[in-house]
Formats: C-alpha cells, structure tokens, sequence
C-alpha cells in the first residue's frame, strides 16, 4: 500500500488536489504533484530532521492556486481542509509557508527556509529540469501557445525577476531564463546530486536543438 492510500487524511488530500488542479495544463497535473511527492520522500529520507507531514502535506498542496493559473489567495482553502483534518496550527502554517515560497520567482525574496520546504522546493525544480522538464517547459508552452524558438526574441538576463514574471517568450528561452538556473539553486546535498545528471541532459537537448535549427547554413 502506498504511503497516501495508508492515511485517510492524506487520501482526502489527494481528492482536494486532484479537484483543485482541473483546470491546469498536463505539466502541473496530479502526476506531477505526484512526482514532487516521491522525489520529496526520496530527499526526506537522504536528510535528517523533517516533519514527514509538513514534507507530504507542503508536495501536496504546493501547486494550489499557483499564481500561473490563480489570483487567490490559497491561505483560507488550506487552513480549512488542513483543520477539518485535524491538523494543528504549525502544520497549517508551515504547509502554507510551502504554497508561498516555493516558486522560482521567490528566488529573489529574503525568507528563512524550513527544511521541509527545503525539501519539497528541490523536489519540484527537479521537475522542471532533465527529460520531465524539458517535456514540461515544451507542454507548457503549447498550453500558453508560445512559440518553440525565435532567434531574434532576446532572453531575458537570468536572474532578473521582474522580467521572468512578465515573460512570454519562447520556450527555448524559458532554459536560459529559468531551467539552467535551478542546478545551482538546490537547496540539499541529495538534490544537487540528483540535479547534475538533469541539467547534463539538457545542455545536450540544446546542442542538438541548435545542429537541427541551424543544418544547411
């Protein structure tokens, strides 16, 4: 039995996520949620000292009402499922310190970052790089009907995110912008180990992007 099917409050959860990400392209869908959850364990059990609720509660629930696809506030609809559960008030606010901080473009907010969300952070930008995240910038792109490359579109300087926030570029530099960053952006021993084969992967994608754009000239 898997760890969600063995707890009926993770199991209802799961139903409140699944509801919750209807309306989301497929590289933010259960499966994904799914993915960060199990990559979340994988770090949880390679680093002392987590809460295994926060960990499983923040893979969860990090993507509800995602800023991508939502203007609210995602604080009411987790502290109410959370209670009805019977969750008490740290695992509350520290799942929803998940929800806040996880996103790439907080990478330039000054937070203190609890091991949990630590952990549950490198597992969904381990997501967002090697052959998944490559799949998924790609999906993404074709949900916002962006183009695949533009040699002529100037990427945005990395790290400027302001300009990431407001970006409708093409995929191609959606690498540049934010999936060759992330490698260098883990924030535990056992993801920066797991993110070296993934961003290797990707400098290769490109290279062969770029010998097929350009063949015959």
């Amino acid at each position: 039995m898997n760890l969600i099917e063995s707890d009926a409050r993770y199991k209802e959860v799961e139903r409140f996520v699944r509801t919750s990400l209807s309306g989301f392209d497929g590289g933010h869908d259960w499966m994904h949620i799914l993915r960060v959850l199990n990559t979340s364990l994988y770090i949880y059990e390679h680093e002392e000292g987590a809460d295994l609720d926060i960990v499983v509660l923040g893979a969860l629930l990090h993507d509800i009402d995602d800023r991508k696809f939502s203007d609210s506030d995602p604080k009411q609809k987790i502290t109410s499922l959370l209670g009805i559960l019977g969750f008490d008030q740290y695992h509350i606010d520290s799942v929803i310190d998940i929800n806040r901080n996880i996103s790439f473009s907080s990478s330039d907010k000054i937070i203190h970052k609890s091991l949990e969300l630590m952990i549950v952070q490198d597992a969904d930008r381990l997501d967002a790089i090697g052959a998944i995240g490559i799949a998924r910038a790609f999906n993404y792109g074709g949900f916002k009907n962006r183009k695949i490359y533009d040699p002529d579109y100037k990427i945005a300087q990395a790290g400027d995110m302001e300009a990431y926030r407001s970006s409708a570029s093409p995929t191609i530099n959606h690498f540049y912008e934010k999936l060759l960053l992330l490698k260098g952006l883990m924030n535990t021993p056992t993801a920066r180990k797991l993110a070296e084969e993934r961003h290797r992967f990707m400098e290769m994608y490109l290279e062969q992007f770029y010998r097929e754009w350009d063949i015959g000239k």
